[in-house]
């Protein structure tokens, strides 16, 4: 009897992207989704990458200007289950091959407050475009995007980490050479390094809130 495991790549719905995400993922929020593809070994579903138009459009402005800022995707969700140990860089590179479809550029950031500096981005050849400054947005309970902000907690800030921006050209040669005129970030060759440090799956991130009355950072 064969001991060979079965893989199958596929798209799948954003209900059963959420549903795998949601307990595992260390943001602990649900993205935003127009694509989403899952990694399913003899039929049980081991990892989920998602793809979303940004939040902030001034985000996707700011990468490609005015003209193909709606051509701006993001992955914002990578996922597996602790017992997944093939390499994920594999995954998302066929995730890759069926975003390529839509000629899109991919953005996705790695969390230097999760000890993460783009590894796995790094191996599928992004580009990487430099570092975010950390700074601070308006604060929402629970953790909420800004976009549920209240006047109610003004006088907090919560701190968004510094992060390392990552591109790849998910598209045809014509479109590859339009993204590159019109970029607006410098390439830069040296991937950044570090030690890599995984999270705990369901382990979410606490944010960092900044009291701007008490001059206080705290923990929630």
């Amino acid at each position: 009897m064969s001991d060979i495991s079965k893989e199958c790549f596929t798209a799948i719905d954003s209900r059963t992207a959420v549903d795998f995400l949601l307990d595992k993922h260390y943001s602990g929020r649900k993205p935003q989704i127009k694509y989403a593809y899952g990694m399913y070994v003899d039929g049980i579903l081991k990892a989920v990458v998602t793809y979303g138009i940004p939040a902030s459009r001034s985000l996707c402005v700011g990468i490609m200007g005015l003209e193909y800022y709606d051509r701006v995707i993001e992955l914002n969700r990578l996922c597996r289950t602790e017992d997944y140990d093939a390499p994920l860089s594999h995954f998302v590179s066929l995730s890759l091959n069926e975003i390529k479809k839509h000629n899109l550029l991919v953005v996705s950031y790695s969390d230097l407050s999760m000890h993460h500096q783009g590894a796995i981005y790094q191996a599928c050849n992004f580009l990487f475009t430099g570092t975010t400054k950390q700074r601070t947005d308006k604060y929402t309970d629970g953790n909420k995007h800004s976009r549920h902000y209240d006047d109610e907690h003004n006088y907090l800030r919560k701190v968004r980490s510094a992060k390392h921006r990552y591109i790849y050209f998910a598209c045809d040669r014509r479109y590859k050479r339009v993204f590159l005129k019109h970029l607006k970030y410098p390439i830069i060759k040296e991937y950044p390094k570090g030690d890599k440090v995984d999270y705990n799956l369901g382990e979410f991130q606490k944010p960092i809130v900044y009291n701007r009355i008490t001059k206080e950072y705290y923990q929630e």
